[in-house]
């Protein structure tokens, strides 16, 4: 008969690996959380409005950016705007900006807005894509916003989040799984002969 390899949890518990781990999980998260504040004061996960003069400044300082020319009167342009700030705060690395196009009659002319709404994509101050109206939306004020999500994620303008760093139980089977790898890997098992199968060699 085969030997099953039992883990120890006190061994687990005092491994030196699992620590690490631990540790350098613990300093990942918080990099991860100053990182999230800094982009948080400069706009990151909300829609913000910017003016003729903010409009360049924030497209060239930005890896990402998704930016709404609007007219207040519309309500299409109402309907975009409430999709884009429910996405802002999902795709946290992507800018998402709004811009009164009557107010910006250079980017206007130069970006060469016609019809509205009117949302350019960015990546590091080019304008490299568009959508424009609710065709591509299937034409219906009522579109789901997955739907213009999804849109976005083709074009590239956002990128699908990393898992969430700050959820405790995926860190906590994560830290499990790495540990137990090692273990494995390094033989830190005490064997139980009163098993009969064994997974492990």
């Amino acid at each position: 008969l085969t030997e099953t390899r039992v883990l120890d949890a006190k061994e687990l518990c005092e491994d030196p690996d699992l620590e690490d781990i631990h540790r350098e999980r613990v300093q990942a998260m918080k990099e991860a959380q100053e990182r999230r504040m800094t982009m948080e004061r400069t706009g990151h996960g909300t829609l913000t409005e910017v003016d003729e003069k903010e409009f360049l400044p924030e497209v060239t300082t930005t890896h990402r950016v998704v930016a709404h020319f609007y007219h207040q009167e519309f309500e299409r342009c109402r309907i975009m705007d409430k999709h884009l700030s429910a996405l802002a705060k999902k795709f946290f690395d992507t800018k998402f900006i709004k811009i009164s196009a009557p107010d910006a009659p250079f980017f206007v002319t130069k970006l060469q807005v016609k019809v509205l709404p009117c949302l350019i994509f960015f990546k590091d101050g080019v304008a490299f894509d568009r959508l424009v109206g609710f065709e591509e939306l299937g034409g219906k004020d009522d579109y789901p916003t997955a739907k213009l999500e999804r849109i976005l994620l083709k074009a590239d303008a956002v990128v699908q989040p990393e898992k969430n760093e700050s959820d405790s139980e995926d860190e906590v089977e994560e830290i499990r799984r790495e540990a137990m790898s090692r273990m494995m890997r390094t033989g830190g098992f005490k064997a139980n002969s009163d098993d009969e199968d064994s997974d492990f060699d």
